[in-house]
């Protein structure tokens, strides 16, 4: 997530987000290295090497701080965080709490970390952001990889033994975190953005319609790939958790709310209570972000009181799949 763009090296507050049909697109994010456990890339798995720069706001983001977290990758991976609000520098490192200065580059806003590792960047900038010490450059910027790579190439140094890619269901996963990008995860962006109603019917039409087949699956599983969590799962969860407190007012996906849905509010519930992820879910730094970070949107930028969303209330799930 992020708002402005890098053009060579030149840093610009506004880029158009929508195509002549007003649909929103997003482009593709463009440092795509890969850190490897055996050191068969330029990029070896290695403690205090790498650090990563997030926002709690971010679904895309907060993808890579649950993995950290569930992996116990927090001592042999560093974190900074940036502040809830962007203006027209984007996003900014702050002493706001739950924000954490950036202690590796020092750097005032992120763009300034995508020029430290490319000087004449053209370019989105955007969190998360995989930045590696040594070489002083960004190794990746796509929340999917890095996840993959916390999840798969630090376990020698990972405290906790826990694997959400196991071999027997790797093409499950893959194709189920491919079903759900374009209609949930950037779905709720394609409604939210979109600039023509045609677009916007479009997205919200698709986008109830994967939710609408998903709580059918998972009223016969405990979760998306079956009965192990995996990483699928943490790629809906930072989706579902924002729905109802923002995408449902704030990107008009009003149709229904997650807590409407008696298998993925249930399903929400346990993924937020699985042991590590609720240290990752910051309501303030989310509400705070959309609501007055996207004037276009709401231009008054007022931020709602509520709902009032008990997240710790008992669910089902362990019931129903015994």
């Amino acid at each position: 997530m992020g708002l402005g763009i890098l053009k060579e090296g030149k840093w610009i507050s506004k880029r158009d987000q929508e195509d002549s049909q007003g649909r929103f697109v997003r482009p593709s994010t463009t440092f795509r290295k890969h850190i490897t456990a055996d050191g068969s890339s330029e990029f070896k798995a290695e403690p205090g090497r790498y650090h990563l720069y997030i926002s709690w706001a971010c679904p895309w983001a907060c993808r890579t701080a649950i993995m950290r977290q569930l992996k116990g990758l927090e001592n042999a991976i560093g974190l900074s965080v940036v502040a809830a609000e962007i203006d027209q520098n984007s996003w900014e490192f702050s002493d706001e709490p739950g924000s954490i200065p950036d202690t590796v580059n020092g750097t005032q806003y992120l763009w300034q970390l995508y020029l430290k590792a490319e000087t004449n960047y053209t370019g989105r900038v955007t969190v998360p952001v995989l930045w590696d010490k040594q070489t002083g450059t960004i190794v990746n910027n796509e929340s999917r990889e890095i996840i993959r790579m916390l999840d798969t190439e630090f376990n020698t140094f990972a405290q906790k033994n826990i694997d959400f890619y196991p071999t027997p269901l790797q093409k499950v996963i893959d194709e189920t975190i491919d079903a759900i990008y374009q209609p949930i995860n950037n779905g709720v962006y394609r409604a939210g953005f979109a600039t023509s109603q045609s677009a916007y019917d479009e997205a919200v039409t698709e986008l109830f319609a994967a939710l609408d087949y998903w709580e059918k699956v998972l009223a016969k599983q405990r979760y998306l790939c079956g009965k192990q969590i995996t990483e699928a799962d943490w790629c809906m969860f930072t989706t579902l958790f924002r729905f109802d407190a923002v995408y449902y007012v704030h990107f008009k996906c009003n149709v229904h709310r997650i807590v409407e849905y008696p298998n993925l509010w249930n399903y929400l519930k346990d993924l937020y209570q699985f042991p590590g992820v609720k240290e990752t879910c910051n309501l303030d730094h989310i509400k705070r972000h959309y609501y007055r970070s996207h004037p276009q949107v709401n231009p008054a930028r007022i931020v709602p009181k509520g709902p009032m969303i008990d997240f710790d209330a008992p669910h089902n799930r362990d019931q129903m799949f015994a």
